[in-house]
């Protein structure tokens, strides 16, 4: 069974997410850790549940969500995994940064791009891939079919959705991905957005104002 370990980091909010199992394995996915503080969070978790990081993932590359990435590669080894079409977004990060005076140390690039399709699996854990632009341009959600839950970046929050006025959102693209590729998982799915609390994808059927 695979348990997720949610870490809400300082800068804005953003929710960093450990999947791991019975195995010991684990994935570590959108590692937006900022402060020492943060990067503290998540390095104890790890240590003192024995656990060993095999994936970094990236369901999008706006720099909240890759801040830590560095911090990974350097204590774990792990380079980040994500769509190609996010690249640009994060050699953009840098920029971004300065002009907000935070500072980013820069994340490594990836050895393997994730495609539209397809699963990726890690310990006794598989994410089918979920490609879900809008956002982003090229976001990516991963959905354990076998525990029933979405690590869904960006794309869906409780009673909201996320924002498509950054360079290469979408409006229209991310609700149509919304109704045709989320709506399409089992209501009691839960979803573990980058950003706030869980959610189910029945509640957000039901209530989330953007969608009805």
């Amino acid at each position: 069974m695979a348990r997720v370990k949610k870490l809400t980091n300082s800068l804005i909010g953003e929710n960093t997410y450990i999947v791991y199992d019975n195995s010991g394995a684990c994935a570590i996915i959108d590692p937006g850790m900022y402060t020492a503080f943060d990067q503290n969070q998540l390095s104890h978790f790890i240590t003192n549940n024995d656990l060993k990081p095999t994936l970094l993932l990236n369901t999008h590359c706006h720099y909240d969500h890759v801040f830590g990435n560095k911090f990974v590669f350097d204590n774990y080894g792990l380079k980040p995994q994500f769509h190609r079409g996010e690249l640009e977004l994060l050699q953009e990060a840098p920029a971004w940064t300065q002009q907000m005076g935070l500072h980013y140390e820069l994340s490594p690039l990836p050895d393997t791009f994730l495609p539209e399709e397809g699963t990726i699996t890690f310990g006794q854990t598989t994410f089918e891939l979920i490609f879900a632009p809008g956002h982003s341009p090229a976001h990516l959600c991963f959905y354990c079919q076998k525990d029933n839950f979405l690590i869904g970046g960006d794309v869906l929050f409780r009673g909201s959705i996320g924002r498509t006025d950054f360079p290469g959102g979408s409006h229209e693209m991310l609700i149509k991905n919304i109704r045709e590729k989320l709506f399409a998982l089992p209501d009691d799915c839960t979803v573990y957005p980058g950003h706030g609390p869980e959610t189910t994808i029945g509640y957000e059927k039901r209530m989330n104002p953007f969608l009805n």
